[in-house]
């Protein structure tokens, strides 16, 4: 859906672009939005209002950003929708993922959408494992989740709202509403 929707999106550019910024394909910037030299944009992509963006980023495909969303420096985004008021710090890979609304992620995080011996990835949906049918499928984030520094998500976990996930730990399973995770 979110490609269908991002391919017939009209392209805007309301924001600040500075020099030094690349954009391909069809990108829309919101207004109030400011892109700062160094990033690299790859439509079709939106960017709503108020958002900050880079420098050095890289903004592939599929990209879908709400309002007042703040990406850092050196951050990679591949096919994924924030939600509004998300922070994804420095040097963080978030791929193949929904992120809900209030979500700061911890320098460094990275949303695995790859398994290592390259099968499909499982979901759990009623206490059953499902195969989503897709080799590329990353994490599904709920609101108000807040991520220490240097967390790995492995490919196909959801982490429930109002979570806590410590510094430093692999989330290899799904995470309940309003936990905390150590990954213990």
């Amino acid at each position: 859906a979110n490609k269908k929707l991002l391919g017939e999106m009209p392209e805007t550019r309301a924001g600040t672009v500075e020099h030094n910024v690349t954009i391909k394909g069809k990108v829309s910037i919101g207004k109030g939005t400011r892109i700062k030299s160094g990033t690299y944009i790859e439509g079709p992509a939106v960017i709503g209002e108020n958002c900050t963006i880079g420098p050095n980023c890289f903004i592939r495909n599929y990209v879908a950003l709400g309002n007042n969303v703040k990406v850092g420096n050196g951050v990679e985004l591949k096919n994924v929708i924030i939600f509004d008021n998300t922070c994804v710090p420095h040097l963080s890979y978030l791929g193949d993922s929904v992120i809900g609304e209030n979500v700061n992620f911890g320098a460094g995080a990275v949303l695995t959408n790859l398994r290592f011996d390259d099968k499909n990835i499982k979901v759990t949906v009623n206490g059953k494992l499902i195969d989503t049918g897709k080799r590329k499928f990353g994490a599904i984030i709920g609101d108000n989740v807040k991520f220490g520094s240097h967390v790995v998500v492995n490919p196909g976990r959801k982490i429930g709202a109002g979570s806590f996930i410590f510094p430093g730990v692999v989330v290899y399973k799904d995470v309940p509403d309003n936990s905390k995770y150590d990954g213990k």
